[in-house]
């Protein structure tokens, strides 16, 4: 059988050459390509036309939701496999739905992601552990998952109103990086993609009500 034709998108230049000599010794696999950022990656895609791309999940440019919404629009049939070290549900939640075919810790084993890469190739879904811990938990307590925080409720009812990142900071007394934190959570229990569409499933759901938040 040919080799799995591979991209390697990272920006770290450190990660992407260890990666590359899993890799290299393999006569199963030939890695086509690498990247360094969302945009280079879509650009080596749709010149190489890779079997499968592994993806680190934050890097500069585009977030990795979007690269791998953009990837399976431009190339049908490509199959994106998350490499990442972030482990949560404002991670994972956006990167699965948007098609990611797997999502692995780069804890994981050579010999493991070396199946990992096969396994995406035909397409099956490939999660470590972790991860499946969490799209279970998820699973069984849906209503609980959605439930915001008081804090994430004090963010949401702020951006309602029309504040920015650095007006929330400063009325709840937080740094900018927690308010996006708190965000991002939101964004993942309520299944929206940003701050506008929070708000307007807020209001949908009842968390936020015009004549007492308006």
């Amino acid at each position: 059988m040919p080799p799995i034709r591979l991209i390697i998108v990272d920006d770290h230049p450190i990660v992407r050459d260890g990666l590359r000599g899993i890799f290299a010794g393999d006569a199963g696999f030939e890695v086509v390509g690498e990247a360094a950022d969302g945009p280079e990656a879509l650009a080596v895609a749709l010149r190489t036309g890779p079997d499968v791309v592994l993806l680190d999940l934050r890097m500069p440019k585009m977030s990795g939701a979007e690269v791998i919404r953009r990837l399976r629009e431009q190339t049908p049939g490509i199959h994106v496999l998350v490499l990442t070290t972030f482990d949560n549900d404002a991670d994972i939640l956006p990167a699965i739905e948007q098609g990611a075919t797997g999502y692995l810790l780069k804890d994981t084993p050579r010999a493991d992601l070396r199946h990992a890469v096969r396994a995406a190739a035909r397409g099956e879904t490939v999660l470590s552990p972790t991860v499946a811990g969490v799209l279970m938990k998820k699973a069984r307590t849906p209503e609980e998952s959605r439930t915001l925080s008081r804090r994430e409720l004090e963010v949401l009812k702020l951006i309602a109103r029309g504040a920015t990142n650095r007006d929330i900071a400063g009325k709840l007394f937080i740094t900018e990086a927690t308010v996006k934190t708190h965000l991002l959570h939101v964004f993942a229990k309520l299944e929206v993609k940003d701050r506008a569409a929070a708000v307007a499933a807020a209001y949908e759901t009842g968390l936020l009500k015009p004549a007492a938040d308006g």
